[in-house]
C-alpha cells in the first residue's frame, strides 16, 4: 500500500470508534431522561438525515479540496454535536449534527482510496478499511457500553476539578465528554494524511447548481449495468445493518433481559463477524468476481429471521458472528466494485456521495418505519422478522436483475468486467 494509507486507516478508526460509542451514550441519555421508546429508535434515522439532505453537496465538497482537510473539518462538526448534547440540546438533534459530520467525512474517507490506489488494490484496501471500521464499531460499542456502565462512570463522575464545575452529572454525559478527546485524536491523524496529487474540482459559485449535477451522477450509476447491481446491494445491506445496530439492543433486552451495557457487548459480536468476513473477502475476492457473492445476502436475511428462536447467549454469540461474517464477505467486494464504477463515471467524491445518499436514504426510511412501529407497539421480534424478509426478498430480486443483465446486455457487462480486470483502463 502507498504512503498515507495507514494514516487514513488510523484516522478512520478513531473517528468511527467515537461515532459508535456516542450512539450508545445517546441511547442511555434518552433512557435516563425517561424519553419514549421511539426516540431511542429514531437516533439511527436522525444520524442518516444529513447524508440524504446534503448528498448533492458533500461529494463536491470532498472533491474540491485535499481529503485530509475535509476529514479534519468533519471531525470538528462531530465535536460540536457532542458539545450540544452536553449543554442540554435534545439528543436527537445533537446526534443529527454528529451525523452531519459523518456525512461530510464519508466521501473523503472512501474517495481518497480511489485517488491513492489502482483498481487491483481496491478490494484489498476496502477489506482493510472495512475490517478496521468494523473493529472500531466493535470497540466503539463496547467502549460506549462500558463508559455508561456503573463501574467506569462512577469513577469519572467522582473526579473533581478545583477551578470550575463541568456540569457533567450523569454517566452518559461523562461518556460523551471523554469521546470528544477521541475525535480530537482522529483530527490529529487527519492532519498527517498526504496530498494525493489529484486535481481538485472547484465548487461552483451557486451551490444549487450541484443539485442537478448530483442527480445526473445518481442516474449514471443506476443506469450502469454493474454500478446499479453493486449500488442496489450495498444500499440494502447498509440500510438493514444500520438499523440492526439498535434492533439488536432492543432484542437483547427482550430475549435475554440485557441492560444497555450488556447488550452493547452482544452488538459488538455481530461486528466481530463482519470484520472476519471483510478480511476474508479482501484476501479471496477479485473485483471482476464481486457479483458472485449475492446469494450470501439471501442467506443473511434468513438468518436474521432465525434470531427470533434464540433465547440463550451461548447460542446467540456464535450465531451473530456467522451472520456478521456473511455480511462482511458480501459488502466488501460489492463496495469496491461500486467505487470502481463510480470513480470511472464521475470522480471519487461525487460517487461516494451518491452511494451514501442511497444507503442512508434506505437507513432513514427503514429507521423511520421501525420508530413508527415501536411507537405503535411493534415488538423487537416483529421488527426482526420484517427486516429478514426484506433482505432475503430484495437480494433475490437483485440477483435476478443481474442475471437478466448478463443476458440482455451481455456485451456491455462483459466490457465493464474487462475494465475491472485491469489497472490502466477506464470506461
Amino acid at each position: 500500500m502507498k504512503r498515507g494509507f495507514h494514516t487514513i486507516m488510523a484516522a478512520q478508526f478513531f473517528s468511527s470508534l467515537a461515532d459508535n460509542a456516542v450512539f450508545i451514550a445517546a441511547v442511555e441519555l434518552l433512557k435516563s431522561s425517561k424519553a419514549p421508546t421511539w426516540q431511542a429508535a429514531a437516533l439511527v434515522p436522525m444520524f442518516a438525515l444529513f447524508y440524504v439532505v446534503l448528498a448533492p453537496f458533500v461529494g463536491a465538497f470532498a472533491d474540491s479540496r485535499p481529503k485530509g482537510q475535509v476529514m479534519f473539518v468533519s471531525n470538528a462538526i462531530k465535536v460540536i454535536g457532542c458539545l450540544m448534547m452536553l449543554f442540554g440540546t435534545h439528543p436527537l438533534l445533537s446526534y443529527a449534527i454528529v451525523g452531519l459530520g459523518a456525512a461530510a467525512y464519508s466521501p473523503a474517507k472512501y474517495g481518497i482510496l480511489t485517488e491513492l490506489l489502482p483498481p487491483s488494490q481496491l478490494v484489498k484496501a476496502n477489506g482493510w478499511i472495512e475490517g478496521l471500521t468494523i473493529a472500531s464499531i466493535i470497540l466503539g460499542i463496547l467502549l460506549g457500553g462500558q463508559l455508561v456502565g456503573h463501574a467506569l462512570s462512577a469513577r469519572m463522575l467522582a473526579l473533581d476539578f478545583p477551578v470550575f464545575d463541568t456540569g457533567i452529572d450523569t454517566p452518559p454525559e461523562a461518556a460523551i465528554f471523554v469521546l470528544i478527546f477521541v475525535y480530537a485524536l482522529a483530527a490529529w491523524f487527519n492532519t498527517r494524511i498526504p496530498h494525493t496529487g489529484v486535481e481538485m474540482r472547484p465548487i461552483p459559485k451557486n451551490a444549487l447548481e450541484l443539485v442537478p449535477d448530483f442527480w445526473i451522477c445518481n442516474s449514471r450509476l443506476w443506469h450502469d449495468k454493474l454500478g446499479q447491481i453493486s449500488l442496489a446491494t450495498t444500499t440494502l445491506f447498509w440500510g438493514v445493518s444500520g438499523n440492526l445496530r439498535y434492533i439488536i439492543l432492543a432484542w437483547s433486552a427482550a430475549a435475554l433481559g440485557y441492560s444497555t451495557t450488556q447488550a452493547s457487548s452482544l452488538s459488538g459480536v455481530v461486528a466481530l463477524g463482519t470484520a472476519v468476513g471483510a478480511i476474508l473477502a479482501s484476501v479471496r475476492m477479485k473485483l471482476d468476481r464481486a457479483t458472485t457473492v449475492m446469494p450470501l445476502g439471501m442467506l443473511m436475511g434468513l438468518l436474521v429471521i432465525a434470531m427470533n428462536f434464540i433465547g440463550n447467549v451461548w447460542v446467540a454469540a456464535p450465531f451473530l458472528i456467522l451472520m456478521g461474517a456473511l455480511g462482511g464477505y458480501l459488502v466488501v467486494p460489492m463496495n469496491a466494485l461500486l467505487q470502481h464504477r463510480g470513480h470511472n463515471l464521475m470522480g471519487a467524491g461525487r460517487s461516494i456521495a451518491v452511494q451514501n445518499f442511497n444507503e442512508q436514504a434506505c437507513i432513514l426510511g427503514l429507521g423511520a418505519f421501525y420508530s413508527l412501529s415501536a411507537g405503535l407497539g411493534l415488538t423487537a421480534f416483529g421488527a426482526i422478522t420484517a427486516f429478514g424478509v426484506v433482505v432475503a426478498g430484495a437480494m433475490y430480486a437483485i440477483q435476478r436483475w443481474h442475471k437478466r443483465n448478463t443476458v440482455v446486455h451481455k456485451d456491455e457487462v462483459d466490457h465493464l468486467l474487462e475494465i475491472a480486470r485491469h489497472d490502466n483502463v477506464h470506461g
